[in-house]
């Protein structure tokens, strides 16, 4: 998930605009995305059980994939069901008590949105970085203000052995300057739920790290 052009995918059922999520997540997995983030999140989100055999189906599909599946803000979950790991946001919990819990050999992302920030979580044991909003965003009605792409550059000069992500309003429009930044991949949700071709979108987002659109 970690080799240059990376498209990390980020989606819960929200996201999906009335059709099959996992129809979508198939079609993404078949097209070379390089992670599948679940963030179940926001108005209607799945809970309990459902939550639970939602997650176990999207674990599934993924590792038909062979494609690293994490799950956002919930350790229990990931646990539960075997993820590759989990994603935590500065509000989430401590990184480090997040490394404790799912133990050495998960995969821990962390998203940061300064220096002093990703140098606590590489601390703490961060295996990649997600920062942004890069650009302005409607999938996260939380989000920060749009930070563009200066703070990838400070943290890929500074910690260039940690994957950087960027995250926050990605589009095939912009995504070459997040690559010139230093990113080793973009995450998207809506540039990809909402594609009419999924697999050709994620073929030209990796295109796009070369300056060439299909």
């Amino acid at each position: 998930m970690f080799n240059k052009p990376s498209v990390y995918f980020i989606m819960g059922t929200q996201n999906a605009s009335g059709k099959d999520p996992l129809s979508i997540l198939e079609e993404a997995l078949k097209g070379g995305i390089t992670c599948f983030q679940l963030r179940e999140k926001g108005t209607g989100a799945l809970r309990g059980q459902d939550l639970m055999e939602f997650a176990e189906k999207c674990r599934d599909l993924c590792a038909i994939y062979k494609v690293p599946f994490l799950i956002n803000d919930d350790v229990e979950l990931a646990l539960a069901v075997g993820a590759d790991g989990i994603h935590i946001g500065q509000e989430d919990m401590d990184c480090g008590q997040a490394r404790a819990l799912i133990g050495k050999e998960k995969i821990l992302g962390v998203s940061v949105h300064s220096l002093e920030e990703a140098r606590i979580a590489i601390d703490a044991g961060a295996d990649y970085l997600g920062m942004g909003p890069v650009y302005g965003t409607q999938s996260k009605a939380d989000a920060k203000r749009p930070a563009g792409t200066t703070g990838i550059k400070k943290v890929a000069s500074h910690f260039p052995l940690t994957p950087v992500f960027g995250i926050g309003g990605i589009t095939l429009q912009n995504a070459g300057a997040v690559w010139q930044a230093g990113a080793c991949g973009v995450a998207v949700i809506s540039a990809l739920s909402g594609a009419d071709d999924i697999a050709l979108q994620i073929a030209e987002f990796k295109n796009s790290y070369k300056g060439v659109l299909i």
